[in-house]
């Protein structure tokens, strides 16, 4: 018995609980994987070259993120037979073209920094409850 998916999802309805797009775009818009695409961005790294270029990110996350990009065919991981081997992870056909997406994104992020730490404060201090009231 040959089963097949609502035409809805093949053409990919990300607001649809069960279309797989969601997951797509939960790995896209990750922020790890937005950092490692953008590091990836001029050809290879090496594992430790991907943890110093992002800062902060821990080594069971980066080799996490890696793996679920590799299966999801954006990165490419090679190994060379050499002593000690050496490991490089470098985007694929798919992974290249996520590039530009992401980088629009990192420079929204930049460009809107100001703007969204204004908003932010003003959201938290209309939130705070008045230091008077938690005195009493």
């Amino acid at each position: 018995m040959v089963t097949t998916r609502p035409e809805s999802v093949l053409r990919g309805s990300p607001y649809r609980a069960d279309c797989p797009t969601r997951h797509i775009l939960d790995r896209i818009g990750d922020r790890w994987t937005v950092l490692i695409v953008g590091a990836l961005w001029d050809g290879s790294a090496r594992f430790s070259e991907l943890r110093r270029r992002i800062e902060g990110v821990s080594q069971k996350m980066l080799t996490q993120t890696l793996r679920r990009l590799e299966r999801d065919g954006l990165v490419r991981r090679t190994v060379y037979p050499e002593v000690p081997v050496r490991v490089e992870y470098t985007l694929t056909e798919a992974g290249r073209t996520l590039r530009e997406p992401l980088r629009a994104l990192e420079e929204w992020a930049i460009a809107h920094l100001g703007d969204v730490s204004a908003a932010q404060e003003a959201y938290d201090r209309a939130k705070r409850p008045d230091s008077t009231e938690q005195d009493k």
